[in-house]
Formats: structure tokens, C-alpha cells, sequence
């Protein structure tokens, strides 16, 4: 099983005090994936203005910003554990619903499509042309 994180999107405070650019949000998503099955949990985590290091709008890195949510309130482990149950259940569902017992079994079967065979086209003989006559259209009189 495949899991990633990725931030989606920052919002950002154009000043804060002497700073500008400061991120204040962080939309963030976890994906996973197994052969064909998928899951996603996504969410917002908020921050509070910084204080001590700052780093430049520029210079983040997803990485970074991924800390700052796992420091502020967001469950790696238990998000990973969420989108992981989503993928089992797929594979394994928990509850099913299977045809009822008492109705005879529905057997679904394809049409079947006309054969056609098409026209044989002699090479040698040459096609004989459409006698076409002018369409004409005729305008009432008043």
C-alpha cells in the first residue's frame, strides 16, 4: 500500500507585523493506494502567527509545511490508519448485500448482435453510377 501526503493549498496573511507572506492555513490530503483501490482523507490545519524563525513565502518546502500541521493538532498516525480501513474495506468490504434467498438467481446474459455479411465487390466489373436528378425547389406564388 501507497500513502502520500501533500499540502493542496496555502492561505496566506500579506503583512503580519514586520513579516510578510505568512501562512496561516494549510489545506493538506493524504492519498493511498493498493492495485485498484484508493482512499483520501483531507483537511485544514490553522496556524498561529510565528515566532522565533521565520521562513520566506519562497523558501517552504511541502515537507516543511507538512510539519507544521503534524505540530499543530493533525494525527499523521491516525489519518494514515483512516485512509489505510477505507482501502482494506474496499478489498474486504465489511458488510455486503447479497441477492435475496428466496428469489431465484438472475442470470444476465448478452444480447446477441445480428451477423452481417457484407457486400461482395467485384474488382473488374465497375460500379454503375447513381442516376442522380437535380433537386428543385419550388417557390409558392401569392
Amino acid at each position: 500500500m501507497t500513502l502520500s501526503w501533500i499540502i493542496e493549498r496555502l492561505l496566506v496573511k500579506p503583512t503580519e507585523g514586520t513579516l510578510t507572506d505568512v501562512v496561516i492555513t494549510a489545506d493538506w490530503r493524504c492519498n493511498g493506494s493498493q492495485e485498484s483501490f484508493s482512499g483520501t482523507c483531507y483537511g485544514s490545519c490553522s496556524f498561529q502567527p510565528p515566532s522565533g524563525e521565520f521562513t520566506p513565502y519562497p523558501n517552504l518546502t511541502q515537507e516543511q509545511v507538512l510539519g507544521w500541521c503534524y505540530a499543530n493538532g493533525v494525527d499523521q498516525s491516525a489519518i494514515e490508519a483512516n485512509v489505510t480501513a477505507q482501502i482494506n474495506d474496499q478489498i474486504n468490504p465489511p458488510i455486503i448485500a447479497p441477492p435475496l434467498p428466496w428469489l431465484p438467481p438472475v442470470e444476465i446474459v448478452p444480447p446477441m448482435l445480428p451477423q452481417v455479411e457484407p457486400p461482395l465487390v467485384n474488382a473488374e466489373t465497375p460500379v454503375a453510377a447513381v442516376d442522380e436528378q437535380p433537386v428543385v425547389s419550388v417557390a409558392p406564388t401569392a
